[in-house]
């Protein structure tokens, strides 16, 4: 599986914040943030804190692609 995370790089920018910063906030491992970086899959438990600290919704920090997307 495929993910996207782009709009939660926009959202650390729309709130003047860095990748280190979602770290600390949310209390991330490096893991977990290579593996957000990379587009790859994290438990749901931790795309549920981040959602909490920047009080959103899942739909808008992530984004699934699927399989015949990938491929174009």
């Amino acid at each position: 599986m495929a993910f996207s995370y782009n709009k939660l790089w926009k959202m650390l920018i729309d709130k003047n914040m860095n990748k280190a910063d979602l770290r600390m906030l949310v209390g991330l491992s490096p893991n977990t943030m290579s593996r957000l970086s990379k587009g790859e899959s994290v438990k749901m438990d931790i795309v549920g804190r981040i959602c909490e600290k920047l009080e959103c919704n899942i739909c808008d920090i992530v984004d699934y692609i699927p399989q015949k997307d990938r491929n174009k």
